[in-house]
Protein backbone atom coordinates (compact mmCIF):
# COMPACT_ATOMS: atom_id res chain seq x y z
CA UNK A 1 0.00 0.00 0.00
CA UNK A 2 1.62 3.30 -1.08
CA UNK A 3 2.33 6.25 1.10
CA UNK A 4 -0.57 8.34 0.00
CA UNK A 5 -3.02 5.73 1.83
CA UNK A 6 -0.91 5.54 4.92
CA UNK A 7 -0.94 9.08 5.06
CA UNK A 8 -4.36 9.39 4.65
CA UNK A 9 -5.48 6.54 7.16
CA UNK A 10 -3.26 8.77 9.57
CA UNK A 11 -4.78 12.19 8.94
CA UNK A 12 -8.28 10.84 9.45
CA UNK A 13 -7.29 9.11 12.66
CA UNK A 14 -5.55 11.88 13.75
CA UNK A 15 -8.61 14.26 12.93
CA UNK A 16 -10.92 11.49 15.08
CA UNK A 17 -9.13 11.61 18.10
CA UNK A 18 -8.58 15.65 17.52
CA UNK A 19 -12.75 15.93 17.36
CA UNK A 20 -13.22 13.21 19.66
CA UNK A 21 -11.30 15.88 22.29
CA UNK A 22 -13.34 18.52 21.12
CA UNK A 23 -16.37 16.45 21.54
CA UNK A 24 -15.46 15.87 25.12
CA UNK A 25 -15.07 19.08 26.33
CA UNK A 26 -18.18 20.10 24.56
CA UNK A 27 -20.35 17.59 26.80
CA UNK A 28 -19.01 18.45 29.65
CA UNK A 29 -19.50 22.07 29.31
CA UNK A 30 -23.27 20.80 28.54
CA UNK A 31 -24.01 20.87 32.45
CA UNK A 32 -22.02 23.79 33.75
CA UNK A 33 -24.29 26.09 30.60
CA UNK A 34 -27.35 24.33 31.90
CA UNK A 35 -29.21 27.34 33.22
CA UNK A 36 -29.12 27.21 37.29
CA UNK A 37 -27.21 25.02 39.53
CA UNK A 38 -26.79 21.03 39.18
CA UNK A 39 -27.55 20.70 42.76
CA UNK A 40 -31.26 22.03 41.87
CA UNK A 41 -31.37 18.77 39.88
CA UNK A 42 -30.19 16.75 42.57
CA UNK A 43 -31.77 17.77 46.09
CA UNK A 44 -35.78 18.75 46.65
CA UNK A 45 -36.75 22.21 46.27
CA UNK A 46 -37.16 22.62 50.01
CA UNK A 47 -33.59 21.20 50.88
CA UNK A 48 -31.44 23.25 53.25
CA UNK A 49 -28.22 24.64 52.92
CA UNK A 50 -26.48 21.93 54.50
CA UNK A 51 -27.77 19.64 52.42
CA UNK A 52 -27.06 21.19 49.15
CA UNK A 53 -23.32 21.99 50.22
CA UNK A 54 -23.07 18.47 50.87
CA UNK A 55 -24.51 17.49 47.28
CA UNK A 56 -22.30 19.47 45.80
CA UNK A 57 -19.28 18.00 47.58
CA UNK A 58 -20.17 14.46 47.19
CA UNK A 59 -20.83 15.10 43.14
CA UNK A 60 -17.27 17.47 42.99
CA UNK A 61 -19.37 20.69 41.83
CA UNK A 62 -16.98 22.26 44.17
CA UNK A 63 -13.84 21.67 42.91
CA UNK A 64 -12.41 23.83 39.82
CA UNK A 65 -13.69 23.62 36.27
CA UNK A 66 -10.30 21.87 34.53
CA UNK A 67 -10.21 19.50 37.69
CA UNK A 68 -14.03 18.28 36.95
CA UNK A 69 -13.21 17.76 33.99
CA UNK A 70 -10.42 15.23 34.13
CA UNK A 71 -12.04 13.25 36.70
CA UNK A 72 -15.32 12.80 34.26
CA UNK A 73 -13.09 11.67 31.58
CA UNK A 74 -10.67 9.73 33.29
CA UNK A 75 -14.07 7.68 34.59
CA UNK A 76 -15.34 7.23 30.66
CA UNK A 77 -12.00 6.00 29.59
CA UNK A 78 -12.62 3.37 32.58
CA UNK A 79 -16.15 2.76 31.32
CA UNK A 80 -17.86 4.98 34.33
CA UNK A 81 -20.15 7.38 33.47
CA UNK A 82 -21.10 8.24 36.94
CA UNK A 83 -24.78 7.45 38.70
CA UNK A 84 -27.54 9.28 37.80
CA UNK A 85 -28.76 12.07 40.02
CA UNK A 86 -32.50 11.13 40.41
CA UNK A 87 -32.36 7.31 40.65
CA UNK A 88 -28.53 6.46 42.06
CA UNK A 89 -28.36 3.76 39.73
CA UNK A 90 -25.02 3.18 37.43
CA UNK A 91 -25.17 5.65 34.04
CA UNK A 92 -22.91 2.60 32.52
CA UNK A 93 -25.63 0.03 33.65
CA UNK A 94 -28.84 2.23 32.13
CA UNK A 95 -26.65 2.55 28.91
CA UNK A 96 -25.60 -0.89 28.14
CA UNK A 97 -29.71 -2.15 29.22
CA UNK A 98 -30.61 0.19 27.01
CA UNK A 99 -28.09 0.16 23.99
CA UNK A 100 -28.86 -3.10 22.59
CA UNK A 101 -32.92 -1.95 21.67
CA UNK A 102 -31.28 1.52 19.86
CA UNK A 103 -28.93 -0.30 18.00
CA UNK A 104 -31.23 -3.08 16.84
CA UNK A 105 -33.52 -0.62 15.77
CA UNK A 106 -30.86 1.32 13.66
CA UNK A 107 -29.10 -1.46 12.30
CA UNK A 108 -32.54 -3.00 11.06
CA UNK A 109 -33.76 -0.16 9.47
CA UNK A 110 -30.20 0.34 7.60
CA UNK A 111 -30.70 -2.89 6.36
CA UNK A 112 -33.83 -2.10 5.20
CA UNK A 113 -33.35 1.10 3.72
CA UNK A 114 -30.66 -0.77 1.48
CA UNK A 115 -32.56 -3.76 0.29
CA UNK A 116 -35.40 -1.12 -0.76
CA UNK A 117 -32.95 1.41 -1.85
CA UNK A 118 -30.43 -0.57 -3.99
CA UNK A 119 -32.40 -2.38 -6.52
CA UNK A 120 -35.03 0.61 -7.27
CA UNK A 121 -32.24 3.29 -7.71
CA UNK A 122 -30.17 0.56 -10.30
CA UNK A 123 -33.64 0.11 -12.18
CA UNK A 124 -34.67 3.70 -12.13
CA UNK A 125 -31.23 5.06 -13.39
CA UNK A 126 -31.08 1.76 -15.95
CA UNK A 127 -34.67 2.16 -16.82
CA UNK A 128 -35.76 6.09 -16.42
CA UNK A 129 -39.41 6.91 -16.64
CA UNK A 130 -40.59 3.21 -16.23
CA UNK A 131 -43.13 2.38 -13.61
CA UNK A 132 -40.82 1.57 -11.14
CA UNK A 133 -39.01 4.93 -11.84
CA UNK A 134 -42.03 7.07 -11.85
CA UNK A 135 -43.54 5.14 -8.45
CA UNK A 136 -40.11 5.80 -6.88
CA UNK A 137 -39.97 9.82 -7.52
CA UNK A 138 -43.74 9.74 -5.96
CA UNK A 139 -42.74 7.91 -3.23
CA UNK A 140 -39.64 9.47 -2.34
CA UNK A 141 -41.88 13.38 -2.96
CA UNK A 142 -44.06 11.57 -0.25
CA UNK A 143 -41.77 10.81 1.86
CA UNK A 144 -40.26 14.05 1.75
CA UNK A 145 -43.12 16.20 2.80
CA UNK A 146 -44.00 13.55 5.98
CA UNK A 147 -41.78 14.50 8.62
CA UNK A 148 -40.80 11.14 10.51
CA UNK A 149 -43.36 11.70 13.77
CA UNK A 150 -45.86 11.94 11.55
CA UNK A 151 -45.10 8.63 9.08
CA UNK A 152 -44.89 6.40 12.51
CA UNK A 153 -48.39 8.47 14.07
CA UNK A 154 -49.96 7.46 10.27
CA UNK A 155 -48.43 3.79 10.35
CA UNK A 156 -49.76 3.00 14.27
CA UNK A 157 -53.37 4.63 12.88
CA UNK A 158 -53.89 3.04 9.88
CA UNK A 159 -51.48 -0.75 10.55
CA UNK A 160 -52.07 -1.25 14.58
CA UNK A 161 -55.65 0.93 15.07
CA UNK A 162 -57.63 0.19 12.06
CA UNK A 163 -56.39 -3.00 10.59
CA UNK A 164 -55.54 -4.47 13.72
CA UNK A 165 -52.40 -6.44 12.26
CA UNK A 166 -49.48 -5.24 14.15
CA UNK A 167 -49.07 -4.09 17.10
CA UNK A 168 -50.38 -0.88 18.52
CA UNK A 169 -46.82 -0.17 21.15
CA UNK A 170 -44.61 -1.80 23.50
CA UNK A 171 -41.31 -3.87 23.17
CA UNK A 172 -40.97 -8.00 23.81
CA UNK A 173 -37.74 -8.78 24.04
CA UNK A 174 -36.75 -11.84 21.36
CA UNK A 175 -35.59 -14.54 24.42
CA UNK A 176 -39.11 -14.40 25.88
CA UNK A 177 -41.32 -14.22 21.99
CA UNK A 178 -39.41 -14.26 18.82
CA UNK A 179 -42.53 -13.50 16.73
CA UNK A 180 -43.63 -10.98 18.96
CA UNK A 181 -40.83 -9.06 19.17
CA UNK A 182 -40.71 -9.16 15.45
CA UNK A 183 -44.05 -7.57 15.05
CA UNK A 184 -43.38 -4.52 17.35
CA UNK A 185 -40.18 -3.79 15.10
CA UNK A 186 -41.90 -3.76 11.61
CA UNK A 187 -43.72 -0.10 12.66
CA UNK A 188 -40.41 1.61 14.14
CA UNK A 189 -37.91 -0.08 11.74
CA UNK A 190 -40.19 1.42 8.55
CA UNK A 191 -40.56 4.68 9.94
CA UNK A 192 -36.83 4.89 10.30
CA UNK A 193 -36.05 3.38 7.01
CA UNK A 194 -38.08 5.29 4.78
CA UNK A 195 -36.24 8.90 5.32
CA UNK A 196 -33.04 6.84 4.17
CA UNK A 197 -34.34 5.01 1.18
CA UNK A 198 -35.25 8.88 0.21
CA UNK A 199 -31.51 9.60 0.90
CA UNK A 200 -30.00 5.96 -0.98
CA UNK A 201 -32.40 6.15 -3.62
CA UNK A 202 -31.61 9.57 -5.01
CA UNK A 203 -28.14 9.07 -4.70
CA UNK A 204 -27.36 5.60 -6.32
CA UNK A 205 -30.09 6.47 -8.84
CA UNK A 206 -27.57 9.99 -9.74
CA UNK A 207 -24.56 7.72 -9.60
CA UNK A 208 -25.55 4.68 -11.64
CA UNK A 209 -26.76 6.98 -14.25
CA UNK A 210 -23.66 8.67 -14.61
CA UNK A 211 -21.59 5.49 -15.20
CA UNK A 212 -24.17 4.26 -17.37
CA UNK A 213 -22.96 6.83 -19.68
CA UNK A 214 -19.11 5.65 -19.69
CA UNK A 215 -17.70 4.24 -22.02
CA UNK A 216 -16.75 0.85 -20.42
CA UNK A 217 -20.51 0.46 -20.21
CA UNK A 218 -21.30 1.11 -23.14
CA UNK A 219 -18.95 -1.22 -24.72
CA UNK A 220 -20.12 -4.04 -22.53
CA UNK A 221 -23.44 -3.20 -23.92
CA UNK A 222 -21.92 -3.26 -27.40
CA UNK A 223 -20.59 -6.68 -26.73
CA UNK A 224 -24.20 -7.90 -25.93
CA UNK A 225 -23.54 -8.74 -22.03
CA UNK A 226 -26.52 -9.59 -20.22
CA UNK A 227 -28.43 -6.55 -18.31
CA UNK A 228 -27.70 -8.05 -14.70
CA UNK A 229 -24.35 -8.06 -15.97
CA UNK A 230 -24.06 -4.68 -16.71
CA UNK A 231 -26.13 -3.48 -13.66
CA UNK A 232 -24.22 -5.35 -11.29
CA UNK A 233 -20.76 -5.91 -12.19
CA UNK A 234 -19.98 -3.36 -14.47
CA UNK A 235 -21.86 -0.63 -12.93
CA UNK A 236 -23.47 -1.23 -9.22
CA UNK A 237 -19.90 -1.56 -7.64
CA UNK A 238 -17.91 1.76 -9.28
CA UNK A 239 -21.71 3.99 -8.61
CA UNK A 240 -21.79 2.65 -4.86
CA UNK A 241 -18.79 4.72 -3.37
CA UNK A 242 -21.08 7.51 -2.62
CA UNK A 243 -23.80 4.82 -1.08
CA UNK A 244 -21.35 3.02 0.98
CA UNK A 245 -19.56 6.46 2.55
CA UNK A 246 -23.20 7.89 3.12
CA UNK A 247 -23.99 4.47 4.60
CA UNK A 248 -21.39 4.60 7.32
CA UNK A 249 -22.06 8.11 8.19
CA UNK A 250 -25.94 7.06 8.62
CA UNK A 251 -25.52 4.27 10.63
CA UNK A 252 -23.57 6.35 13.18
CA UNK A 253 -26.59 9.51 12.94
CA UNK A 254 -29.04 6.47 13.10
CA UNK A 255 -28.46 5.23 16.73
CA UNK A 256 -28.13 8.09 18.24
CA UNK A 257 -31.03 9.52 16.34
CA UNK A 258 -33.84 7.40 17.33
CA UNK A 259 -34.98 9.84 19.96
CA UNK A 260 -38.38 10.17 18.39
CA UNK A 261 -39.29 6.90 16.93
CA UNK A 262 -38.45 5.17 20.05
CA UNK A 263 -40.99 7.81 21.57
CA UNK A 264 -43.67 7.25 19.70
CA UNK A 265 -43.79 3.84 19.80
CA UNK A 266 -42.58 3.32 23.83
CA UNK A 267 -39.67 1.31 22.95
CA UNK A 268 -36.70 1.02 25.91
CA UNK A 269 -34.04 2.45 23.82
CA UNK A 270 -31.52 5.35 24.62
CA UNK A 271 -33.82 7.72 23.02
CA UNK A 272 -36.43 6.99 25.75
CA UNK A 273 -33.55 7.15 28.61
CA UNK A 274 -32.41 10.46 27.29
CA UNK A 275 -36.07 11.95 27.00
CA UNK A 276 -36.86 10.79 30.56
CA UNK A 277 -33.52 12.25 31.68
CA UNK A 278 -34.29 15.48 30.01
CA UNK A 279 -38.12 15.81 32.06
CA UNK A 280 -36.83 14.77 35.21
CA UNK A 281 -33.30 17.11 34.78
CA UNK A 282 -31.15 14.08 35.33
CA UNK A 283 -28.01 15.87 33.61
CA UNK A 284 -25.79 13.51 34.22
CA UNK A 285 -27.88 11.08 32.02
CA UNK A 286 -28.07 13.34 29.19
CA UNK A 287 -24.51 13.49 29.11
CA UNK A 288 -23.48 10.35 28.50
CA UNK A 289 -25.96 9.81 26.19
CA UNK A 290 -24.68 12.70 23.71
CA UNK A 291 -21.32 11.57 24.22
CA UNK A 292 -21.82 8.16 22.89
CA UNK A 293 -24.14 9.46 20.12
CA UNK A 294 -21.21 11.52 18.76
CA UNK A 295 -18.58 8.65 19.51
CA UNK A 296 -20.07 6.64 17.60
CA UNK A 297 -21.19 8.98 14.32
CA UNK A 298 -17.29 9.85 14.35
CA UNK A 299 -16.32 7.04 14.86
CA UNK A 300 -18.39 5.67 11.66
CA UNK A 301 -16.88 8.82 9.57
CA UNK A 302 -13.38 7.83 10.38
CA UNK A 303 -14.13 4.15 9.59
CA UNK A 304 -15.62 4.83 6.46
CA UNK A 305 -12.49 7.13 5.51
CA UNK A 306 -10.00 5.05 6.58
CA UNK A 307 -11.37 1.99 4.43
CA UNK A 308 -12.13 3.84 1.83
CA UNK A 309 -9.40 2.89 -0.61
CA UNK A 310 -10.37 -0.62 -0.09
CA UNK A 311 -13.55 0.43 -2.11
CA UNK A 312 -12.13 2.23 -4.86
CA UNK A 313 -9.31 0.99 -6.63
CA UNK A 314 -8.55 4.48 -8.28
CA UNK A 315 -7.67 5.72 -4.83
CA UNK A 316 -5.27 2.58 -3.97
CA UNK A 317 -3.60 3.55 -7.75
CA UNK A 318 -2.34 6.97 -6.39
CA UNK A 319 1.27 7.45 -6.41
CA UNK A 320 4.05 10.04 -4.99
CA UNK A 321 5.48 11.67 -7.31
Amino acid sequence: MNVVVWRRRASSVARFFLLLFLVTVAVFLLLDLIPGNPVDAILPPDATAEQRAAAAEQYGLNDPMWQRYLDWLGGILQGDFGRSFQTGLSVSDQILERAPVSIELAVLAMIVALAVSIPVGVWSAYRPGSVVDRASTFMISATLATPAFVLGILLVYVFAVKLGVLPVLGWVPFSEDPAEHVKRLILPVITLAAGECVLFTRLLKGDMMATLQQDHVLSARARGLPTRSILTRHSLRQSSFSLVTVSGVVIGRLIGGTVLVEAIFSLPGMGTLVITAIQSRDYIVVQAVVLLSAIVYLLMNTLVDVSYPLLDPRVRKVRTS
